[in-house]
């Protein structure tokens, strides 16, 4: 399964706006957290689950978020591709990341924030992985 970008939306009118996401199903996720790094320098990479499905959105500022499809989890290929998306605060754009990905999140404008979804709860499974920022070839 590859990731998949919802496009979402966003309406004016005299009354004010509205920024929505009417094709985004909610109905797996079981947790919901934000990430704020503490600065457009930091990049949170790499981080990941086998089994765990994630879906990110931003609720202010921007994101560059880079996925990782592990072909070993033990010890992943260096210079496997990597897919980009960059996600804003102008639509509520969701991306729905499969299991089996690891990502790099990092903010492109100052006090950025990004809603973070799960369809597991918090040590619901054992299957958080990590590798150090500089383990893949980018």
């Amino acid at each position: 399964m590859k990731p998949k970008l919802i496009k979402g939306g966003s309406h004016s009118d005299n009354r004010g706006s509205i920024i929505f996401n009417n094709d985004f199903d909610v109905s797996e996720i079981k947790r919901i957290y934000t990430i704020q790094n503490k600065n457009t320098n930091f990049v949170r990479a790499w981080q990941g689950h086998a089994i765990e499905r994630r879906w990110f959105s931003v609720v202010k500022g921007s994101f560059e978020i880079k996925l990782i499809q592990i072909d070993n989890w033990e010890t992943p290929t260096k210079n496997l591709d990597i897919f980009s998306s960059i996600l804003n605060d102008q639509n509520l754009d969701v991306l729905c990341v499969p299991a089996g990905y690891v990502n790099s999140i990092q903010a492109l404008e100052e006090n950025s924030k990004l809603i973070a979804m799960s369809d597991y709860l918090l040590e619901e499974v054992k299957d958080e992985y990590r590798f150090d920022s500089n383990y893949f070839t980018l």
